[in-house]
């Protein structure tokens, strides 16, 4: 998972998904590799084998947009795989579009979000990080949260509690899709957070898992859930919560996600976990690092 070939990575796993009926070719049976082969790519996109080779094992990081474009129609690629692929080619291309190594990074919380998340109490809220580390969060959340185990042990991160504790396939019935959302997320913040020790360290742990490296593998886009998100909480049975999301901070992509109840009955449900809390001094919040 060190790799830095991104862009040539992300070709291959789209190529390698492909299946040949999918572009109108069609299937010669037995196959050495899935999907597409190189030459069945090649020919779709009107460039040469040997440049598309050049392409996926990264000894050619350049494509024109024409190219680019080529690629994104032959692989019948959807609008969020096209911006993802944009976003590979140009940091490929112009790495001064994308200062992995420049970057600042700082996990705290700004005061006015804090102040922010005191007043949103009793809706539960928080604040992550941009590869899923619980930076904040209020009263309410943890109130929701802390019986499912999320926030055992210090440094709390959603993705460590999905792919290495048993216990948030039990709390989460879409795991597989809160999984692949995970992935396609972290893999984003590596593109601009890459030598962050912190991501560093958190992509060692997960990359020993295999749910976890097929998912890696795949390159898939983020796409977030669709509708309200259900959560099975050991105390209070079925939860339907929908989810608002608000970017806080741009230069660290910190984000925002509030729970509203989805039913009648969550929002009672919720009602009973928190248990009627009034609005607290952003003193009292949950803040990781302080």
């Amino acid at each position: 998972m060190g790799d830095e070939n991104e862009l040539g990575a992300f070709l291959r796993a789209r190529r390698e998904a492909t299946k040949p009926a999918d572009v109108g070719l069609p299937d010669t049976g037995r196959r050495r590799t899935p999907g597409l082969r190189r030459e069945e790519l090649a020919t779709l996109a009107g460039v040469s084998v040997d440049y598309l080779v050049r392409l996926e094992q990264g000894r050619d990081r350049n494509p024109s947009a024409s190219v680019v474009l080529a690629l994104a129609d032959a692989l019948r690629l959807d609008n969020k795989d096209r911006v993802q692929l944009k976003i590979l080619s140009q940091c490929e291309s112009a790495s001064q579009l994308c200062p992995f190594e420049d970057s600042p990074f700082a996990a705290e919380v700004p005061a006015t979000m804090r102040e922010v998340l005191a007043r949103l109490d009793p809706t539960p809220a928080v604040v992550l990080g941009p590869w899923y580390d619980v930076l904040a969060a209020n009263p309410a959340w943890e109130c929701v949260m802390r019986p499912s185990g999320v926030l055992d042990g210090e440094g709390p991160n959603l993705a460590r509690f999905t792919f290495l504790d048993p216990r948030s396939r039990q709390l989460d019935p879409d795991w597989a899709s809160t999984a692949d959302e995970q992935v396609a997320v972290i893999r984003q913040a590596r593109l601009r957070w890459r030598d962050h020790e912190r991501l560093r360290l958190l992509l060692a742990e997960l990359e020993a898992v295999p749910e976890f490296a097929r998912r890696w593998k795949a390159h898939t886009a983020p796409r977030g859930h669709a509708g309200p998100r259900v959560l099975r909480h050991p105390d209070a049975g079925e939860l339907r919560v929908s989810t608002e999301v608000l970017r806080v901070d741009s230069d660290n992509d910190q984000r925002l996600v509030v729970w509203l109840p989805a039913d009648d009955a969550t929002d009672a449900a919720l009602r009973r976990l928190t248990g009627g809390l009034e609005p607290v001094s952003p003193a009292r919040l949950r803040v990781v690092g302080d």
